[in-house]
């Protein structure tokens, strides 16, 4: 088993109090009652909503009921395949570019600091600079399509993985490095072992803030230069005074970030859950 990662597998297994917290039911209902906290403000904006804008007669805020009638028609049929899978493709490439690219980097700046140091200023600057300012930059190179869209993605998303990935491997503790260098581990073991597994929850947290960066890149790059997304299927709907057509694709928006963090949390609770065993095991 990898250092820095739990090996007390008996222990883990064990539930506190009596064994009763990690039974299947108790967990069930830990689920069901985070799920239940976790939509009540939302459910209640909505039913605000929908009441207040029963009655509207503006142009420009239709009737939820309307909205959603659009938003059920528009993006769950007709422009499903062509305007929202090619967003999440373009997303999921881009993230995973930048994924690659943040870790590789994170580890090397955070093993050998004075590389960090020299490169600071640098990485500062194009930190600095987001991804959406680029676009016309990305445009001239790339011109509208696949290729600009997923380079302004892992542009504006590799920065928190990076600057993570970084902050997690210089955070390792002394004295599991110290274990390590007793062992004898090579340098190759020594970092698959041991600095990625104990820097693994902060490489988390920046893919995690990285993955709403990408859904505003990727939303953004669509609306300036695309024939075809989520963005462009907006702003398509605004210039031609669509109103409720706009209105949906907001709300579609809006449901697939949630969907999408949904989904990474449950991602992020497989590859996280010896951590959260070595928590439980140092509370007691």
């Amino acid at each position: 088993m990898a250092l820095g990662v739990p090996s007390r597998r008996g222990e883990l297994k064990k539930a506190p109090s009596g064994g009763r917290a990690g039974a299947p039911g108790s967990r069930t209902l830990r689920l069901l009652s985070g799920l239940a906290l976790e939509l009540i403000l939302p459910v209640g904006a909505v039913a605000t909503w929908w009441v207040l804008s029963a009655d509207s007669t503006s142009a420009y805020f239709p009737p939820l009921a309307d909205s959603v009638s659009a938003l059920r028609e528009v993006w769950f049929f007709s422009h499903f395949g062509s305007d929202a899978v090619p967003s999440l493709v373009h997303l999921a490439v881009g993230l995973g570019i930048a994924v690659v690219i943040g870790v590789t980097a994170g580890l090397l700046l955070g093993l050998v600091p004075f590389l960090a140091d020299a490169l600071a200023p640098v990485l500062e600057f194009a930190r600095a600079t987001p991804g959406v300012a680029l676009v016309p930059t990305a445009l001239l190179l790339f011109g509208i399509g696949t290729e600009m869209q997923v380079s302004l993605i892992a542009y504006g998303t590799v920065w928190p993985i990076l600057l993570n990935t970084v902050d997690g491997v210089r955070s390792v503790d002394v004295v599991v490095r110290d274990v390590a260098t007793s062992y004898r581990l090579g340098r190759r073991d020594r970092v698959l072992r041991v600095i990625l597994p104990a820097a693994s929850p902060q490489i988390i947290a920046g893919v995690r803030t990285a993955l709403s960066i990408g859904i505003t890149v990727i939303v953004f790059s669509e609306m300036a230069g695309s024939t075809n997304g989520i963005g462009f299927r907006i702003l398509h709907a605004q210039r031609q005074f669509a109103i409720t057509d706009m209105w949906a694709g907001m709300l579609f928006l809006g449901i697939v970030g949630y969907l999408v963090n949904v989904a990474f949390r449950g991602l992020e609770r497989v590859l996280l859950r010896w951590h959260r065993g070595m928590q439980r095991v140092e509370q007691r």
